[in-house]
């Protein structure tokens, strides 16, 4: 049997979408109408008459609040998507008549973030120093969704495999490797030193991220006959774990790019060692139909440039992209 038509561009109202947003953040009808400053009976009223009009219902109650339907579920997605885009329409016309200016929401792994953001945004402030970055700094899990509904204008970082197909565009920049990292002053780098290097004496001091990020760090942990001992520090801050090897034998196992600053200056160096890490492949991840306003196509020509630019480097903590296809939809 066909469905008679919804029209739900002639019955669906803004202030709904605000009630539906309001109802995803608290799930309460008392919370959500205390948010909106309504009564709670006149915001029951506006759920029935949205639910009249989707012709599905929007929400479970119970005794602990509300949970929303799979069709709440899709309502409240585009509700967040529309919202987000009237925010971001909102700050362009603020910026109409101010050439090279504009707001820019950037998503960004941790890793990438700690040390690749402080350069990027450096360089494109130095050119275009009018227009506002806002970072969102998250995993995969949390900034991927923020993406798909426009809370984020791009992601940059490690272009991990969807675990289903997203719609989202990957275009790879470069990669990030696991390495063995020391004091560029270490006892391992003494001249003279000959044969393959002895890494069992010293104590670690390993970066702690994601489940993926950690397997990884452990392979190569592994391939390098390493083992952890009571005296093996974790920690999830780099600060830490850079002072730790400036002042101490200490080895860190990690994504390089972590200390791409002390890398470059020469206080830190990458221990050679014959094992290799997984593959990391990273860069950028776009909404494949979204518009890009001048000030998002002049961020991505800057992280472009800027990668590009620490890859030719080679003392970044990045590295070029080998044997991947440039861009791919998840």
């Amino acid at each position: 049997m066909t469905r008679p038509p919804r029209f739900l561009d002639q019955r669906l109202r803004m202030r709904q979408l605000r009630f539906l947003q309001a109802l995803d953040q608290t799930r309460s009808l008392s919370k959500a109408a205390r948010q909106l400053g309504l009564t709670q009976p006149a915001l029951t009223k506006a759920l029935h008459e949205l639910e009249d009009a989707i012709g599905e219902p929007l929400f479970e109650r119970h005794a602990l609040g509300v949970t929303p339907t799979a069709a709440g579920e899709a309502a409240i997605r585009f509700a967040m998507r529309t919202l987000s885009e009237l925010s971001r329409l909102d700050d362009e016309l603020d910026r109409l008549g101010q050439p090279g200016s504009g707001l820019v929401v950037l998503g960004a792994f941790p890793v990438a973030a700690a040390g690749l953001l402080p350069t990027i945004v450096g360089r494109l402030r130095q050119t275009h120093p009018d227009i506002e970055i806002r970072l969102v700094e998250g995993r995969v899990e949390a900034l991927l969704p923020k993406l798909a509904i426009g809370e984020v204008d791009v992601v940059l970082g490690r272009l991990y495999p969807a675990d289903l197909p997203d719609g989202l565009e990957r275009e790879a920049l470069y990669e990030e490797p696991i390495s063995a990292i020391a004091r560029a002053d270490h006892p391992l780098f003494a001249a003279g030193r000959d044969g393959a290097l002895d890494l069992t004496p010293y104590d670690l001091i390993l970066p702690t991220f994601s489940q993926r990020l950690g397997r990884e760090i452990e392979h190569l942990v592994d391939a390098l006959k390493l083992e952890a001992s009571p005296r093996t520090l974790r920690s999830t801050s780099h600060m830490f774990i850079r002072e730790m090897l400036h002042d101490s034998d200490m080895i860190s196992i990690g994504p390089r790019v972590l200390m791409s600053g002390d890398l470059r200056r020469g206080s830190l160096k990458v221990i050679p060692v014959a094992a290799t890490s997984l593959r990391r492949p990273a860069g950028l991840i776009l909404h494949p139909t979204r518009p890009q306003s001048p000030s998002v196509r002049l961020l991505l020509d800057a992280i472009r440039r800027t990668v590009a630019g620490l890859v030719a480097e080679d003392q970044s903590g990045i590295t070029a992209v080998h044997g991947a296809d440039d861009r791919s939809n998840g």
